[in-house]
């Protein structure tokens, strides 16, 4: 069975939900048959590369609410977060693109580091000091390399604006196929959707009910023509 999910590495929520979505995958008897693939969605997608500015400012800005709100809102986010035993600092962090990133995680995936690499921007973003939007893409190397990736390789996925830029923007417009509007968005089998930050237990629902209804192959014609198998080839009698 395959998961994929929508998600961006400013998202707090998404950071949250990963968390939520691996206790219950943990938990699934079936969890070793699970694929987990990662796609691409930009909350963000008109911002320039160099825009980067405060978190709260960005809040204040998009949503209207005071600075105070903001905060409180930080604050909230980090009490969920801790909850799932998460790092997450609430002042100081900062906002900006996230296209880049992406586009490394395309590479990462094409590599079976994938997974590694999104945790450890998660962390680089929500839960450290340095920012991962005003280093440069040093800052990425640096996270590539310790996902398992080679820096070189990297570098030059960084240094090329057009590397990968059509796997990222393919996942966006599926997503919006899909429908979906925000994110985390999580995909069972193509046959059910999660949306949101949602609770262990509602992600353990959702992977049995996916499992259990699994359609088996239906066969449109299941002998008399002539086939191989493990004990050789049928020949033909007449």
């Amino acid at each position: 069975m395959r998961v994929e999910i929508w998600s961006d590495i400013a998202c707090p929520w998404c950071y949250v939900g990963k968390a939520r979505f691996e206790k219950a995958l943990a938990a699934f008897p079936h969890r070793e048959q699970v694929e987990v693939v990662h796609r691409s969605f930009e909350l963000d997608p008109g911002r320039a590369k160099g825009d980067v500015q405060p978190v709260i400012t960005m809040l204040t800005k998009k949503y209207g609410m005071s600075a105070q709100q903001a905060q409180a809102g930080e604050e909230n986010l980090g009490t969920q977060a801790a909850a799932e035993g998460l790092e997450y600092r609430t002042r100081d962090r900062d906002h900006g693109n996230t296209f880049d990133m992406h586009r490394l995680l395309h590479f990462a995936k094409e590599r079976g580091r994938q997974d590694e690499l999104i945790q450890l921007l998660y962390r680089a973003n929500f839960a450290e000091e340095r920012s991962v939007f005003t280093e440069g893409d040093e800052r990425l190397v640096e996270l590539a390399v310790e996902a398992g990736l080679d820096a070189d390789a990297a570098r030059a996925v960084l240094a090329d604006p057009a590397a990968y830029a059509d796997d990222v923007r393919a996942d966006e417009r599926e997503a919006a196929q899909l429908g979906a509007n925000g994110v985390p968005f999580f995909v069972l089998d193509r046959a059910y959707g999660v949306s949101g930050a949602q609770p262990a237990e509602v992600f353990a629902q959702a992977l049995t009910q996916a499992w259990g209804d699994r359609s088996p192959l239906k066969l449109i014609d299941d002998g008399g023509a002539e086939a191989c198998g493990p004990d050789g080839c049928a020949v033909p009698q007449h």
